[in-house]
């Protein structure tokens, strides 16, 4: 599946990077850390993952998406967020396919955000402040242009609080006011605590 990978890099251990590629596309959509992948996937060495994960994103096949935060530091320290070039690779190695429609779907929107991104010189984060996450952070040289959150909600009920609570906080902190949502087929805008939030089907969301 990675011959190409493999090749090029002049890989040592080709299976272990053949799993490690599997494992990350699997959890598309979710954190990761260096030392929990070395530990889960029984690698020696912290140093291999890393090495590893960057010949993955260099050909294309993972993206890494980094946490946000003021400290470059932090942002080194903080785990990361793993995306798949490409959702069918997702769900011919995902054996839950009816469960992940969510991931899915951030997935696609990360891929959409990710090419948004290069055409128009944007910076694209995950924000987690106090264990509220918001999937997405736009932002525009110094400035924090946009929030965005990913959910398969197909009516306002279905939607979480958390997630609307999780928005609103990052909106206080960061000092943002473009907050949005991208459902799967509810759309509405609302004012919470005085801030306005857009929600927007991903199918329309798509056509900007």
């Amino acid at each position: 599946m990675y011959k190409d990978v493999v090749k090029r890099y002049n890989v040592k251990y080709p299976t272990k990077i053949d799993e490690l590629a599997r494992y990350l596309i699997s959890i598309s959509s979710s954190e990761y850390s260096f030392t929990k992948l070395k530990n889960s996937l029984n690698f020696k060495s912290v140093l291999t993952v890393e090495k590893y994960v960057k010949y993955l994103e260099e050909a294309y096949l993972i993206f890494s998406l980094e946490r946000f935060s003021r400290k470059a530091k932090e942002i080194i320290k903080s785990p990361r967020k793993v995306y798949s070039i490409d959702n069918g690779l997702m769900n011919i190695i995902s054996a839950r396919i009816s469960e992940d429609m969510g991931r899915l779907m951030e997935n696609a929107i990360f891929l959409s955000l990710r090419n948004m991104g290069l055409k128009e010189n944007l910076n694209i984060f995950y924000s987690k402040i106090n264990d509220m996450e918001v999937d997405f952070l736009i932002k525009e040289g110094l400035r924090i242009k946009q929030l965005v959150q990913a959910t398969y909600a197909s009516a306002k009920d279905e939607i979480e609080k958390r997630e609307i609570k999780a928005l609103i906080k990052a909106s206080e902190e960061l000092k943002c006011k473009d907050l949005l949502i991208i459902t799967w087929d509810y759309e509405d805008e609302i004012k919470i605590k005085n801030k306005s939030i857009k929600f927007i089907p991903l199918w329309r969301w798509l056509l900007f």
